[in-house]
């Protein structure tokens, strides 16, 4: 059937590959050759759009059977930002008292590199006729735009009547120790990019004027003090975070024709964009005045009630680590949005704390445990779906 397949060897390969979005870098061929030479057919998919780079994205599939999971993650990285900051080269891999440090080391290429190794470990087991499917979804832009990658994969895959039917986000998913935490789902993302109008005039004269930042701190203030609701079975309270307050009025004696403000909003399933857009612009207009209001959702709250997957991965946590993982929604939000809408779907991966961060770094025993992790859920779904 092939070679075995080394975490820790993969996850330093991957690593040295210099993956910045939206650049393959020589990862996505790695993972390809490593999951060929286990038997996977392969399938590079190259999607592009007006104004956005072209991306790579890989889908690799064994077994032709239902069930099929999948496991969908990202190889692309963010850029490493000065490496003389590094305790070691951003993409060298090097390990350091049981430290992997690099770019890309947590966020998230030691679960690619996991999940490749479990996979290669079920099918030497239980060879390639195993009864189902195993398939992976690897796209080059989850840190990027996002409109060429996991989107236009699963659209393909709908064109071609490829099916999933469970899948696991490697997204570094525990806090602080592997065990702790697993996604399974996460809050929606509400941002609005709000212009209030006026009339300019001088501050000796405010009667004269109309200032439109007055305005705007009566319509602010609701989101910085108001609670809207006490959150829900699987999600926290709904929170609002104002990000900007831009006038660009240079002068100290000059009332400014107009001011602008940019708010977040993370939210749980009792909302939609399209309700919340509702809420705010009720608000807005008992204010008074001209304002402009701009929305933009990345995603609406979801969440797959706890079952067959979650109960997989979360009996396969318990028997490598002895923790059972807390069902969480918290967090940014992920490619698991677009997926949900095609299966369930969790997300369970490596410890999140360096993510992003200078010296970004997994331990090298956590890899080992995610990967027995994953091949452990892997003998759990299967065997639930022939029970």
């Amino acid at each position: 059937m092939g070679h075995q397949i080394d975490p820790v060897r993969l996850t330093q390969d991957l690593v040295r590959c210099e993956s910045v979005t939206p650049v393959e870098g020589g990862a996505l061929s790695l993972l390809e050759k490593e999951l060929t030479a286990y038997g996977f057919t392969c399938r590079r998919l190259s999607f592009s759009a007006d104004g956005t780079p072209d991306v790579e994205n890989l889908y690799a599939r064994i077994g032709t059977g239902a069930p099929n999971i999948c496991f969908a993650g990202h190889t692309d990285v963010v850029p490493p930002g000065n490496a003389d900051d590094w305790i070691a080269p951003p993409f060298s891999g090097e390990i350091r008292e049981g430290r992997l440090y690099g770019r890309g080391s947590s966020d998230m290429k030691s679960g690619v590199a996991c999940f490749a190794a479990a996979a290669a470990r079920y099918v030497g087991k239980h060879g390639a006729d195993f009864g189902g499917s195993i398939s992976f979804l690897i796209t080059g832009d989850e840190e990027g735009p996002a409109i060429n990658g996991t989107v236009k994969v699963l659209d393909w895959m709908a064109d071609e009547s490829e099916i999933i039917d469970a899948c696991i986000v490697g997204e570094p998913t525990n806090p602080e120790f592997l065990g702790q935490m697993m996604k399974i789902g996460r809050r929606g993302s509400f941002t609005g990019y709000l212009t209030v109008h006026g009339t300019q005039g001088h501050t000796a004269y405010p009667h004269l004027a109309d200032n439109p930042i007055h305005r705007l701190v009566k319509m602010l203030e609701p989101l910085t003090e108001g609670v809207l609701d006490e959150g829900t079975e699987h999600f926290q309270p709904t929170t609002v975070a104002i990000a900007t307050v831009d006038t660009g009025n240079p002068a100290n004696n000059v009332i400014p024709a107009k001011t602008s403000a940019t708010f977040n909003v993370r939210f749980n399933d009792l909302h939609t964009a399209e309700s919340l857009e509702a809420k705010f612009r009720a608000m807005f207009d008992a204010v008074g005045g001209r304002y402009d209001l701009r929305i933009e959702c990345t995603s609406n709250a979801f969440v797959t009630e706890p079952g067959p997957l979650s109960d997989a991965v979360a009996a396969a946590v318990k028997d490598v680590t002895g923790k059972e993982p807390e069902l969480s929604t918290s967090g940014g939000t992920s490619d698991a949005r677009f997926i949900r809408k095609f299966c369930p779907v969790v997300e369970f991966g490596i410890v999140g704390q360096t993510m992003h961060k200078t010296d970004e770094h997994v331990m090298v025993a956590d890899i080992e445990a995610l990967t027995a992790i994953y091949e452990s859920a892997l003998e759990k779904f299967f065997d639930a779906a022939r029970a």
